[in-house]
């Protein structure tokens, strides 16, 4: 389960987070494109827009749910 403390500066401010369990699988930039995106420089995801419709809200539970290290949270700030 993602952890808050441990979210990645990166990610906007928000309910959807990633914190530093990512492992830069690339399956939520794949399942919710238009909110999550890759910080090169050191090879992990982030929330760079929050979501802004139904849509988006359920790619971004989709890429939750399907993190593969449960490093996406949906309980920001």
């Amino acid at each position: 389960m993602a952890d808050i403390t441990n979210r990645y500066e990166q990610n906007v401010p928000g309910k959807y987070f990633v914190d530093n369990q990512c492992i830069d699988c690339d399956l939520c930039r794949e399942t919710a494109p238009n909110n999550f995106t890759r910080f090169d420089d050191a090879g992990f995801s982030y929330v760079y827009k929050q979501p802004s419709s139904p849509e988006e809200e359920a790619a971004c539970k989709e890429a939750k749910e399907g993190c593969p290290v449960e490093a996406i949270g949906d309980n920001g700030p």
